[in-house]
């Protein structure tokens, strides 16, 4: 049984989040992240808003998306089985700049420190658990909309954690089938590195025996997925095959999601992982570097009902 080597960082990471303006205003007013894209959701009957956040060209590893749920009335239960905590990375030296912004922006901020990284906790809008980590290499560049500097900016993502019973089923996914490296613990946590590893590469395993199996439910107040990158269609199709072949079988066919092309898998902990291949185009398929994450693109499957979405969808403004 040979591993897949083929699943590189991340991609983007998705979120179940709020009320729009407050998802929208925390992204981008207090984290300085660039706004993206403002879409819908491309499955189902239902249309819910789909907002991207990221550096100044949406680069992988540097996206965060999010389904605002506040509208649909959906309401999450957090449990074991699903990612919780979310992990931005920023220069070491910039810890500091951070806990005074997002205290003087009201966010209630703790120290702490896993895997020797010192990094600051607090929760988005909606409860969703933050971390901004300090991480001494990282090249990806950061986008600065002036409020906060370049130097200090969020480079992208560094982590999630994953809460499970038990990990040793997670493990053998994480080695054989999704490019699990260099294995290591601390405490009650375990961390895997994708590829060639670091900053944006990271799954965490934290061990909750104690939360009952099967506890969670989606909506508001959890994350969705974590999207990880293959370098292509060919090397995705290879990668849900050799899913299947390890006994995966919960993995989806191909998804047209407009700027990239995706296949899901319910891992064995229960968090849905991703691998995904951006277009060629990216997020300028439908409109210019210029007016990158300025007005709504209505997906193309929705595109008969566009004066509807317009109106029912919530509306975000700068």
């Amino acid at each position: 049984m040979k591993p897949n080597r083929d699943i590189r960082g991340h991609h983007h990471l998705t979120l179940n989040v709020g009320v729009a303006q407050e998802d929208y205003d925390f992204h981008t007013k207090v984290l300085g992240l660039k706004s993206i894209k403002k879409t819908a959701l491309y499955d189902g009957d239902e249309p819910i808003l789909h907002l991207y956040y990221g550096n100044a060209n949406g680069d992988p590893g540097t996206l965060i998306t999010c389904f605002p749920m506040r509208q649909s009335g959906r309401k999450a239960r957090r449990g074991t089985g699903q990612i919780g905590a979310v992990a931005l990375s920023v220069s070491e030296g910039s810890l500091g700049f951070w806990k005074a912004r997002l205290r003087d922006h009201g966010f209630d901020v703790r120290d702490g420190e896993r895997f020797g990284e010192k990094l600051l906790r607090f929760a988005h809008p909606c409860g969703i658990p933050y971390e901004i980590v300090g991480v001494a290499r990282d090249r990806r560049a950061p986008y600065s909309n002036g409020a906060v500097p370049a130097e200090h900016g969020i480079r992208g993502t560094h982590g999630i954690t994953v809460s499970v019973r038990d990990v040793e089923a997670s493990e053998e996914f994480m080695h054989y089938g999704w490019n699990g490296q260099n294995r290591r613990t601390d405490g009650r946590h375990v961390r895997y590195e994708i590829g060639e590893g670091g900053s944006g590469t990271i799954v965490d395993f934290l061990l909750e025996p104690e939360v009952p199996q099967g506890s969670w439910a989606y909506g508001e107040g959890v994350p969705h997925h974590c999207a990880f990158e293959v370098d292509t269609l060919d090397v995705q199709k290879h990668t849900k095959s050799h899913l299947e072949g390890l006994g995966y079988t919960d993995v989806s066919d191909v998804k047209d999601r407009g700027y990239f092309d995706s296949v899901y898998v319910r891992t064995p902990g229960g968090a849905l992982f991703e691998a995904t291949v951006s277009k060629p185009k990216g997020f300028l398929v439908d409109e210019p570097f210029e007016k990158l994450g300025t007005e709504l693109q209505i997906p193309p499957v929705f595109a008969h009902r566009r004066d509807e979405l317009v109106r029912y969808l919530e509306r975000v403004r700068d």
